[in-house]
């Protein structure tokens, strides 16, 4: 470790600090431990705040044209600051469409760069919900470039890793990692009277993968379960005939809505953008000591252990029996639920992972000048 000699690390991100999970349960939870050795932290998001609000809303082109040339205007100017860093550290992209000028410029002129990509963002029909013109114009080639260049690549899973490698060999695989002072172990898993509770954390890009479950939920019903779903992420998601609860994705009651989850449900469908995902939402269920029926599929044969720390379902079948057995077991719920927590503590921590971050960034700093 390099505590003793003070390094300036520059964030470059497509979103402002503590607004969107795939930048938060990523690098953005250790900005405090970096500074406590050493490292002054300076985050530069394409997005602005203003921007930020409505990006994902439908409409008001001229708005978000204006916004997205700002963005490339602050690109630009910051440019002529690079030297002044130790290390530039590129979440994603440098800027999101077109050629790879501003990668090729920032990769030139940093000293030292690491580069950190979460999603298989690089795939042509990643995301293909969002506005097909928008995904276009996107630089799919952004990735590869910065892969190719950076002195270190940190990857989220083993799939995405051994795709990077055959680039560059200097990668780590750090999967998404929990807070957990934050995402405290539950004590109680009694439900009494109530409906029991299948819960799900996401997003409005992401919700469209709970629409698998329609016929599970639709099952569930006939077989005489009592039960209500509460959807985290995209407030206006609903299903005919289901009882639902829909929140939007807010910080300062995430964790206390996943408390109220008895079951969490991770769906994903057999895609290649699968592949990609760390398998963030079954975490933080699991670290909350909620027991977790996810999809047998990607990364989530790494951080589940079937039957021992979740459930992992290959149809739908699957997907009703596991729940009904977790549902009509106190006992099963308790015992699947402090394995979980005790698996994300000792592998998928901020404090199982904090110094793997800052031996990475000791390493590259070591040789700038």
């Amino acid at each position: 470790m390099q505590s003793g000699r003070k390094r300036r690390l520059l964030i470059i991100c497509p979103h402002p600090e503590n607004t969107v999970p795939g930048q938060r349960l990523k690098y953005e939870q250790y900005f405090e431990h970096f500074r406590q050795n050493n490292i002054e932290v300076q985050v530069r998001p394409f997005i602005s705040p203003r921007f930020q609000q409505m990006v994902y809303q439908k409409g008001r082109f001229l708005e978000k044209s204006f916004w997205t040339l700002w963005g490339y205007w602050k690109r630009f100017f910051l440019f002529f600051s690079l030297r002044r860093y130790d290390a530039v550290y590129v979440f994603l992209w440098v800027t999101p469409f077109g050629f790879t000028f501003f990668e090729w410029l920032y990769s030139v002129f940093s000293k030292k760069m690491i580069y950190d990509i979460d999603d298989l963002v690089y795939l042509a029909d990643a995301k293909s919900n969002v506005n097909r013109i928008i995904a276009s114009l996107k630089g799919r080639k952004k990735p590869i470039y910065l892969m190719k260049h950076a002195d270190h690549v940190i990857t989220c899973t083993p799939y995405l890793d051994q795709f990077v490698r055959q680039y560059n060999q200097h990668t780590t695989d750090i999967s998404s990692t929990i807070n957990t002072d934050r995402y405290r172990p539950r004590t109680s898993y009694a439900i009494g009277n109530r409906k029991i509770v299948l819960g799900w954390s996401g997003s409005h890009s992401t919700s469209k993968y709970l629409r698998l479950l329609e016929p599970v939920f639709l099952k569930l019903k006939q077989k005489g379960l009592s039960f209500r779903v509460i959807v985290m992420g995209d407030e206006n998601f609903s299903m005919e005939g289901i009882d639902m609860e829909a929140l939007p994705w807010k910080d300062t009651y995430e964790v206390e809505v996943i408390e109220r989850f008895d079951i969490g449900l991770y769906p994903l469908p057999d895609e290649p953008w699968v592949y990609g995902k760390s398998g963030l939402k079954a975490l933080q269920y699991m670290a909350i000591g909620i027991p977790t029926v996810a999809a047998a599929i990607g990364t989530n044969f790494r951080i589940i252990k079937n039957e021992e720390t979740g459930f992992l379902v290959k149809d739908e079948n699957e997907w009703v029996d596991r729940i009904l057995q977790l549902a009509s077991s106190e006992e099963l719920r308790r015992r699947i639920g402090i394995a979980a927590a005790k698996e994300v503590e000792d592998h998928y921590s901020i404090n199982a992972n904090k110094d793997v971050y800052l031996s990475i960034i000791d390493q590259v700093t070591s040789h700038s000048s």
